[in-house]
């Protein structure tokens, strides 16, 4: 057993991100509500953690881990980021909060076709049903019903899941030779330099309340991300994916507390779907890989 292995460790933390993740659409979509801009709210989830990140790096006297050759590699990485990032949250403030979570669902089957198209990859038969079984749950949930959902809300969600599997192969590529907090801290940087040029044409005046919720969409995202991470050091990504679905019950809960908002009838048909398509999607990934493993274990020791 890896010295790390702590499965129950791993699944706690997981939990613990999905229900950050869950916080941070509700507060974007509070400080929207609230006339907060879009880029403006980008602004801050990106340049809060950087001082939170620089402290802690600091601290533990590993500032040194920022140094990279791979500058590039980071900025295109955290344009890909920025693109997600509004997509995922302009997704959150149209959509009703789990409508938006079920959209973010749709990674899975993007990352397949991404994987066959861009990194050669071959994909089995029952991967390529469960994108289909997944692309029917979207038509279901998409479908106008008692409460018909925004049009360009759900284009946004179908972006933010493209747009998730596009990062995710970029960060296994600067996993390579990246330690995760430089990823980590050049994604903030870069993405705040991006969206600093707006900022002065597009915010105004804030209530104490709305600081509060701009200081805690950035340091909930960091926190949400560094659980995340911790996550995989202890558990492996099939066994903790399964947590990633309770984003869902925090969404539902916060959008009907305090939104008001009941998810349409036709999610509930959609949903079961698209989660069902992800897990047996993310379930032939593992046994791909441990075969894989396994064989090469096999032909060492011959």
């Amino acid at each position: 057993m890896h010295p790390h292995h702590r499965p129950f460790l791993a699944l706690a933390l997981r939990l613990g991100s999905a229900l950050a993740l869950a916080t941070l659409f509700m507060l974007v979509k509070l400080a929207a509500r609230g006339g907060v801009s879009l880029p403006e709210i980008m602004f801050w989830r990106q340049a809060v953690p950087l001082p939170l990140l620089l402290g802690w790096l600091w601290s533990r006297g590993s500032l040194g881990s920022l140094a990279t050759r791979r500058l590039r590699s980071h900025a295109g990485r955290a344009m890909s980021g920025m693109v997600g990032m509004m997509a995922n949250f302009g997704a959150s403030i149209l959509l009703p909060l789990a409508v938006a979570t079920i959209f973010n669902f749709t990674t899975p089957l993007f990352a397949v076709i991404l994987s066959t198209l861009v990194l050669g990859e071959k994909a089995g038969r029952w991967r390529w049903l469960a994108v289909l079984l997944g692309f029917a749950g979207v038509l279901v949930l998409a479908r106008p019903g008692a409460m018909p959902i925004s049009s360009l809300g759900a284009a946004a969600g179908l972006l933010s899941g493209l747009m998730v599997a596009i990062i995710s192969i970029q960060i296994r590529d600067l996993g390579r030779t990246e330690p995760t907090q430089a990823t980590v801290f050049y994604f903030s940087l870069f993405g705040t330099l991006v969206v600093a040029p707006i900022l002065p044409f597009v915010i105004v005046h804030h209530s104490t309340l709305q600081w509060l919720e701009l200081i805690g969409i950035g340091m909930v995202g960091t926190v949400g991300q560094l659980l995340l991470t911790a996550a995989l050091r202890y558990g492996t990504v099939a066994s903790v994916v399964v947590m990633d679905y309770t984003v869902l019950i925090w969404t539902t809960l916060y959008g009907w507390k305090i939104f008001h908002q009941v998810p349409p009838a036709n999610t509930w048909l959609g949903a079961p779907l698209i989660v069902a398509a992800g897990l047996v999607i993310t379930l032939r990934e593992h046994r791909q890989r441990r075969a894989e493993r396994e064989a090469v274990n096999e032909g060492l020791v011959s």
